[in-house]
């Protein structure tokens, strides 16, 4: 762990762009945002050093920054990889086979959930609802969304990163977003009667 922490030049000045959408006296509004900034910095998580640093520029106790940050899932306060797989487990992707896709992942990358590969390079995590339901089941990748998942899908999304590619985000079946597998059942035209 690093004992000291301080944003790059470009990640300070995103920060600065951050804070100024605020009110004066209202800068601790963008913790959330400006912790997101600090923790892709420092490989996906952050170190009490980076915690500490976003209190100071916030004028905030270091002790809030850190109740925020250990409140959230979605901010590391160990290790975590630099490419964090995480897999929902929520009873929708339950329901329709996220153990099978957690363990597929944990095949994969030779870890288990909740561990990081020996080279740091990717972290593996069970996660509570990702907001993606109907296409269940699903995994959030960095930004990214993977959904309508299967073991075999899942495996290979984790080969694909591993080798250096970029997966194909979104639904992984012959599905448009959200809709109904083979498509839309109603509202099918655009004509909803004379004069529109």
């Amino acid at each position: 762990m690093s004992a000291t922490f301080e944003l790059t030049p470009e990640n300070l000045e995103a920060a600065k762009k951050i804070i100024a959408k605020y009110p004066p006296g209202r800068q601790a509004s963008a913790v959330m945002p400006i912790l997101a900034i600090a923790q892709r910095q420092n490989d996906n998580w952050l170190p009490q050093a980076a915690i500490e640093y976003v209190a100071k520029l916030l004028g905030m106790a270091a002790i809030r920054v850190h109740e925020v940050a250990s409140f959230y899932t979605m901010y590391n306060l160990k290790p975590a990889g630099r490419t964090q797989v995480q897999v929902c487990t929520t009873t929708p992707c339950w329901l329709r086979g996220s153990n099978e896709v957690l363990h597929a992942c944990e095949k994969a990358l030779g870890i288990k959930c909740g561990e990081v590969t020996k080279d740091g390079a990717f972290g593996l995590s069970e996660v509570e609802c990702l907001g993606a339901c109907v296409n269940a089941p699903m995994m959030q990748i960095g930004d990214d969304y993977y959904e309508d998942l299967d073991p075999a899908g899942a495996t290979r999304i984790i080969e694909t990163l591993k080798a250096g590619g970029k997966p194909k985000t979104g639904t992984q079946i012959d599905r448009r977003t959200s809709e109904p597998i083979g498509g839309p059942t109603t509202l099918t035209t655009l004509s909803f009667g004379k004069g529109s």
